[in-house]
Order: C-alpha cells, then structure tokens, then sequence
C-alpha cells in the first residue's frame, strides 16, 4: 500500500476507501483527449478494472494534447495503446481494450458490469446514449466536454437526473475539437476533474458529485459550476444502433447522396423534404453522420404529428 499512501491519508479515504478503488469497475468511453488525462489518473489512484472503448486510430493531429501517446504510437488502436500505458503506469489495474465504436446495441452490457461510466468521447450522441441507458440502469455517469478553451464536467444518473434533463436539447451546430480547435491545457483541467469526481463517487466522498457541473473557461479565467438536483427529466428522441432496425422501420438517410456508404432499404431525402413528406405508419428512423441533422428533423416530423422517431449516428 506504500503506492497509495498519499491518498490514504485523505479523511474519507483510508484503507477502505483504497479497497473500494481496488475493487472498482469503470468504463472509459473514449481515450482521446479527455481520456488520456481520465486513464492514467484512475489507473494511478489503483482502481482495479478498467475498460477502454474508442474506434480510433492515433493521428499526428492528436499529440498535442493527448500526452498518453508518442509518435511512435501513430496508427494504433488509442484504445489498444491506452492499456499499453495502463499496464507499464500500474500492475495493479487491468485494463481491456475495445476498438470498436459504442452505441445503443454493445452499451447495455458494459454499463451493466461497471460501476461507474466515464463519458470521455467527442460526440454528443454518445452522451445522450450514455445518459439514456446509465440513466435506466441507476449507473453513475461522469461526463465532460471541451471546446476550444472552455468545457465542463458533471456527474449524471445515478441518484441524480441525467443530462438529458439539464441539456435537454442539442446545440443548434455541431462542433468538435477538430473543427473548432482546443488548447491541451483545457482539456487536461477538465479532465483531471472528471477523474476527481469519479475517484470521489467510487470512494463515497462527500458531498457527491453528482447532480453538479463544474465549468472552465480559460479565455476568462472563469471557474465556476451549479447544481441541478431538482431538474425534472425531459423526454427526447432516442439513438438506435444500426444493427436496432428492424423491418417494419422506414430509415431515412439524411446525408448527403454520394457522401458515404448508405444503409441499405432506406429513403435519401434533404432536411428541407420533410416539411411536406407523407409521414408513414410505424417507427421512422433518422439517419446522419452525427445526430445533429437528425435531431432537427425530428423536431420538424414530431411537430407535424409523427410518434415513433428513432436517431441514428452512423459517422463513417
């Protein structure tokens, strides 16, 4: 225990809370930028079990700010790489890597076999997927996100509303680090507090973290945050999976024709068709590549009268 003798000194930590982290199961989604501050904090701090999910390989693009990595890492699976560094960093976690991207179909059961779920991913689909199911198995979600040089962290779910009940809708354009640009130094901050409030809900710290969002913004030197205990749930459009389609669906393929590879059995229409399109009987199915698109439309059938809408991100 010599490893962790810092923290056990903690009060509220001690013996048992470094046996409550030993004993630990999390889920990363995502080990790009966030994920590379996420990873080494929990596996430093001893939990014992931790899974890495992204799609992702390692670009030349990525080193600036996701420090886990070299350039001799250029091209491997960020998941793969990440339990490298897991491994050499702490013999006392193990890590498992998926490369694979999550979505509504493989989520359910890693949700079920972790304790709590770290949303690490640069997509505001996963996190309305990750709200959803966390939400209904009663799993604690730890979420954050950065843009440019501001961004938050919180915790959702669990005994606390989701956050689809504090952003119950999405933002009116899409953005990312690739197209908006970060600084490292953001992403790291608000990283290391997401990793705090996931150490802190594992061990039982109060107050808890969840129900509170915690906000950066380093172009003002602004730190600030509030709670939302008392926010009251917000029905919205749920994601599927592709693999979730069944027959009686009709999918929609918002994306542009000759963009990517369609999904097949499906209608290709522009968002401003919808406006007079024969709503048919049965669940429709919307397709784009981020769920923004997607999400809009939505909005314009269900105003319209359209009961059964579903979402489908498939960014290829």
């Amino acid at each position: 225990m010599n490893r962790y003798i810092r923290q056990i000194q903690l009060p509220g930590v001690g013996l048992s809370g470094q046996e409550k982290l030993a004993n630990a199961r999390v889920l990363v989604v995502g080990a790009g930028g966030l994920g590379c501050t996420v990873i080494p904090a929990l596996a430093g701090a001893g939990v014992g079990q931790l899974t890495l999910i992204d799609p992702d390989l390692i670009e030349l693009t990525n080193l600036h700010r996701q420090t886990l990595y070299t350039m001799a890492d250029i091209g491997m699976p960020k998941a793969t790489a990440a339990a490298r560094r897991v491994q050499a960093l702490n013999s006392d976690c193990r890590p498992t890597p998926l490369v694979a991207r999550l979505d509504p179909a493989n989520a359910p059961k890693l949700i079920a076999s972790a304790d709590v779920i770290v949303d690490a991913a640069d997509s505001f689909a996963v996190t309305y997927i990750l709200s959803d199911l966390c939400l209904a198995a009663g799993k604690s979600l730890i979420s954050a996100s950065v843009i440019g040089q501001s961004g938050y962290a919180g915790g959702f779910c669990g005994s606390a509303p989701s956050y689809r009940a504090v952003f119950p809708d999405l933002p009116t354009q899409a953005a990312s680090c690739a197209t908006a640009g970060v600084l490292g130094p953001v992403v790291a901050t608000l990283a290391a507090v997401q990793a705090q409030m996931v150490l802190a809900q594992l061990i039982g710290l109060q107050p808890s973290p969840l129900g509170r969002v915690v906000t950066l913004d380093l172009s003002s030197w602004r730190l600030g945050g509030f709670s939302f205990t008392g926010a009251a749930e917000s029905p919205g459009f749920g994601f599927i999976a592709a693999s979730q389609i069944s027959p009686n669906d009709t999918v929609v393929d918002l994306r542009p024709a000759g963009s990517v590879q369609p999904l097949p059995d499906t209608q290709t229409l522009a968002a401003a068709d919808l406006a007079d399109w024969p709503i048919p009987p049965g669940r429709v199915v919307l397709c784009c590549s981020s769920g923004l698109r997607a999400w809009r439309c939505a909005q314009v059938l269900a105003a319209r009268g359209a009961t059964s809408l579903a979402l489908l991100a498939d960014g290829q």
